[in-house]
């Protein structure tokens, strides 16, 4: 089933860079019978964000220094 092209707003472009994967699919999934192009890239952008933040998170992650094993605390 073919659906007439009609162009949405660039700014849902900004759903998937300021929530990631979970942004994406939600602005693929409203806008991709209006205009599949733009749909198909708000997913890219999703996956591309979610990429950016798990090698973020495991650059920080390895950063950040061990607990030193002579540190003992009872709780």
């Amino acid at each position: 089933m073919s659906y007439p092209e009609k162009p949405r707003s660039s700014a849902w472009y900004l759903l998937p860079i300021l929530s990631g994967m979970v942004g994406g699919v939600i602005a693929f999934l409203i806008i991709r019978k209006d205009d599949p192009r733009k749909a198909r890239n708000c997913l890219y952008i999703g996956l591309i964000m979610m990429a950016i933040g798990i090698i973020f998170n495991i650059v920080i992650a390895s950063s950040v220094p061990g607990i030193d094993p002579g540190f003992n605390v009872n709780v």
